[in-house]
């Protein structure tokens, strides 16, 4: 019988590692968002309490070194600042991960390495003593694994095939999306049944199916990426406009990373004060709260892009810097749901809905806010800088999180309503500083230059 199949093109078909490093990376992501889904809960409610806090190893140094800095701080503060701390640095180390890998070991042996560490690190977390072993862990495997993996993705395509290489990236991102809503459900639930430890073991098991599924694939991937040769020339003074305009964008961008990223940290701890436990006879864990956000991500890219596809059909879709505005008026208004919420609340707990609508403000001013600024930065930065500028734009996550740690030590002396109206202003403070400067930066951004991409 003759076959009705037809092999499609070859240009049009993704490179067999490209799903080796997809299901990798949604196993990581299972397995990263996981953990921190428990994370602030399991310090707050056990690893930082009496009777475990003093069997963690070097603890009272580490503590001791963070009040020098910040000042003496409470329970829930404390384990605020650690969890900034944690969740910036994993933002930080992928520029050293990038480097040891680009000059000495390649991507595939620090992918290799930074699952093995992370591994490592969430078995690390189901023990009291190697509690800041573990952070440590999982922060180094995160350099290694972060920007390596992605830029291996980037590697699997020849540099004319950019609209294949896009595809492909949209894909690697699906895998990153469905492993962080996944993970805090799984982990949430095994935790709330059977322990903190189990849902950190659970953790651990899917990062060694992440580094199994690499490992498998090993062969299809490129074990160093090409680079391209180093530009020696100096920046123009066009350029050093454009680099600074660049800089006042992420510099603004941090107000609304701060607004946002406190649904990690304090969130989950104001959700088990204030938010009602249960669905009929369903009791929810609080973990789950944390899938919410992905879903949003998930669900809303359609939407998004059907909608921007109409406004463009009209002239009227929203230039790179006004959707950044855009989306920090989006999160200011998703902390405002949960003031709103506690002034209806009249002492009670609020109903369940309220937290899906925070993160829905949560998940959709993001997408308006963070994938733009990264096309905006790679797409305007001049190309003898464009990956360091790449760089700076996480370094804004890094700074972002530890603000979000250092705000949330004054939770516990401030009403629900203050702290969350604190969080709106702040991403209010971000869209009116994209309105106030936004002409003049776009003007900046839109010079001709030849350095320019």
């Amino acid at each position: 019988m003759t076959s009705l199949s037809v092999a499609a093109p070859a240009s049009t078909r993704h490179p067999k590692g490209l799903f080796f490093l997809a299901f990798t990376e949604a196993w990581e992501r299972f397995s990263y968002y996981g953990m921190v889904a428990l994370l602030v809960l399991y310090m707050v409610n056990q690893i930082l309490l009496p009777g475990h806090v003093e069997h963690i190893a070097g603890f009272a140094t580490f503590r001791s070194l963070i009040e020098g800095v910040f000042g003496p701080k409470s329970t829930q503060a404390l384990a605020s600042q650690i969890f900034g701390l944690y969740a910036g640095f994993v933002y930080f180390t992928p520029m050293l991960g990038g480097l040891i890998a680009d000059r000495w070991i390649g991507q595939r042996n620090a992918v290799v390495i930074g699952a093995i560490c992370m591994s490592t690190g969430h078995l690390a977390m189901a023990y009291d003593q190697s509690f800041l072993l573990a952070l440590l862990l999982l922060v180094t495997g995160s350099g290694f694994l972060k920007g390596n993996i992605s830029a291996q993705v980037g590697a699997l395509y020849p540099r004319s095939d950019e609209a294949r290489r896009a595809r492909g990236f949209t894909l690697f991102s699906m895998a990153i999306n469905g492993g962080s809503f996944f993970g805090p459900l799984l982990c949430g639930y095994l935790a709330q049944e059977f322990g903190w430890h189990v849902g950190f073991g659970a953790a651990s098991i899917f990062m060694l199916c992440g580094l199994a599924t690499y490992l498998y694939g090993y062969r299809y991937l490129p074990a160093r990426v090409e680079k391209l040769a180093v530009e020696t020339e100096t920046l123009s003074a066009t350029d050093w406009r454009i680099v600074r305009a660049l800089i006042a964008v992420l510099a603004i961008s941090i107000f609304q990373s701060v607004a946002y990223y406190q649904c990690a940290n304090v969130f989950p701890v104001f959700a088990d004060a204030h938010v009602q436990a249960t669905i009929g006879s369903f009791h929810i864990p609080i973990p789950w709260y944390q899938s919410l956000d992905p879903f949003w991500s998930i669900v809303s890219v359609p939407v998004l892009f059907a909608l921007w596809r109409s406004q463009a059909t009209r002239g009227g879709e929203p230039s790179d810097l006004s959707k950044i505005g855009i989306g920090a008026w989006i999160v200011a208004a998703g902390n405002l749901v949960l003031v709103v919420a506690m002034m209806l609340s009249g002492g009670e707990r609020i109903h369940p809905l309220f937290g899906v609508l925070y993160f829905a403000g949560m998940g959709i001013g993001f997408l308006y806010q963070w994938p733009t600024l990264l096309a905006l930065v790679s797409r305007t930065a001049p190309s003898k800088v464009n990956a360091t500028m790449m760089g700076v734009a996480f370094l804004s996550l890094f700074i972002g999180n530890n603000i979000i740690g250092w705000i949330g030590g004054f939770y516990e002396k401030m009403t629900p309503i203050a702290f969350w109206s604190m969080h709106a202003a702040i991403g209010a403070t971000g869209g009116a500083l994209i309105l106030i400067f936004g002409g003049q930066i776009n003007r900046a951004l839109s010079t001709t230059s030849s350095t320019a991409r």
